[in-house]
């Protein structure tokens, strides 16, 4: 049998009955659009998460208070110093390093006359604004110490500026943060907001004032923006050197941007996996609906299984016949999946531009194999029986 006539006669068998084929196939393509459609979210998502944690760039070195350190019987010990202001302004005269931020966050009232908002008050350094690209819409931010503690000196998100001042000048303002009075002398041009945090929404103030406030002994981070010139290995140890010189011991924990992008990746990545298994389910179902019509098909074509075995069809060739009707069936049902919920995707798209969906090709392609899978799976036992069938007995049923 020559393979022309071969695939002629598996697209003939599909489309004798359409209504059947087409049942058929509705199954496939349900589950293949469930599929479709979790996928494209869990990448959507995966991508919207990496580009909020990387907008910030790469070459980025975090420094946090305490280390965790395994010991004997698998008991846990903890060794906790805080990180100083001192801390923060050693690192500053590390060798290639750009931006130094030592950060301090917590809430708190932010007044001004009758006006009150609760807020998020972030403590932070005169930096911040080069190594987040954070810019200004009026003002300045906090300005550098020349020695001794900060002035009391405050920075409004773009939201908050228009809780409490209506849109007015700000500049030169005096407002109470957390009970203590600070001069306002800028206000942030609007950034968004990041993983659900509004950036907006929070007051800026000196990370000394900021201790003192929430009345904290040690910086809670310290971040170093890194130069090109130099790896995160590299600036990683001399960081880490630098602090344990300080403190005669490693009692503080490093991560660099690249480790954590690289573990929410891998974290993100598991769970789309888990999401297109979970819809995955739904193509057994599509499967099942395979094997049971092409069992019902056998039944109904016992006499063109005889004819064709008269005329010297072989087993093998009756086997690969079955077998390619329901490949073909999974795959037009695959197909038409896909199409669905491109069209859902770009509707949603329309109507929610903000929702992260992202459809991956590679789940599009292993959404076809997987399909083409199930089909030769779901068909080798009724192909088996046809290819099995006595010519002579399946003739006597015509």
């Amino acid at each position: 049998m020559l393979f022309a006539d071969w695939l002629h006669l598996v697209f003939t068998s599909v489309r004798f009955n359409p209504l059947k084929s087409l049942l058929t196939a509705l199954g496939i393509a349900i589950g293949i659009t469930a599929v479709t459609l979790l996928t494209s979210m869990g990448e959507g998502v995966r991508s919207y998460v990496m580009d909020n944690f990387s907008q910030f760039g790469t070459r980025i070195i975090a420094v946090g208070p305490g280390k965790n350190n395994t010991s004997g019987m698998g008991s846990m010990l903890s060794s906790v110093r805080l990180l100083t202001i001192d801390d923060f302004e050693s690192l500053k005269s590390l060798p290639y390093a750009d931006y130094v931020v030592a950060n301090v966050q917590g809430t708190g009232p932010v007044e001004f006359g009758e006006r009150v908002r609760n807020t998020d008050i972030y403590g932070t350094t005169p930096s911040f604004v080069e190594a987040w690209d954070f810019p200004l819409a009026s003002g300045r931010f906090l300005p550098k110490t020349q020695g001794g503690s900060s002035r009391a000196f405050a920075v409004l998100g773009h939201k908050v500026w228009q809780e409490l001042f209506k849109g007015g000048n700000a500049l030169g303002q005096f407002i109470r943060v957390g009970g203590q009075r600070f001069r306002v002398v800028g206000v942030m041009q609007p950034k968004g907001s990041m993983l659900g945090f509004d950036l907006d929404d929070m007051v800026y103030i000196p990370a000394d004032r900021a201790l003192t406030l929430f009345n904290r002994e040690g910086l809670m981070e310290i971040d170093v923006v890194f130069s090109p010139a130099t790896t995160s290995e590299q600036m990683s140890e001399r960081v880490r050197q630098r602090l344990m010189d300080r403190h005669g011991q490693e009692d503080f924990t490093i991560v660099t941007q690249d480790e954590m992008l690289a573990s929410l990746n891998s974290i993100l990545s598991v769970l789309t996996l888990g999401v297109a298994a979970l819809g995955s389910v739904s193509l057994l179902v599509g499967g099942v609906g395979i094997f049971t019509i092409m069992t019902t098909n056998i039944r109904e074509r016992t006499p063109e299984i005889g004819l064709l075995r008269a005329i010297g069809t072989s087993r093998r060739q009756l086997l690969s016949l079955f077998l390619g009707e329901a490949i073909l069936l999974a795959v037009l049902g695959a197909i038409g999946g896909i199409v669905i919920a491109l069209v859902l995707l770009g509707l949603t798209t329309l109507l929610a531009p903000d929702f992260p969906v992202q459809p991956s090709p590679l789940y599009l392609t292993a959404s076809l194999l997987l399909s083409a899978i199930i089909g030769l799976i779901s068909g080798i036992g009724p192909a088996w029986k046809a290819s099995s069938m006595s010519p002579i007995e399946a003739l006597r049923d015509e």
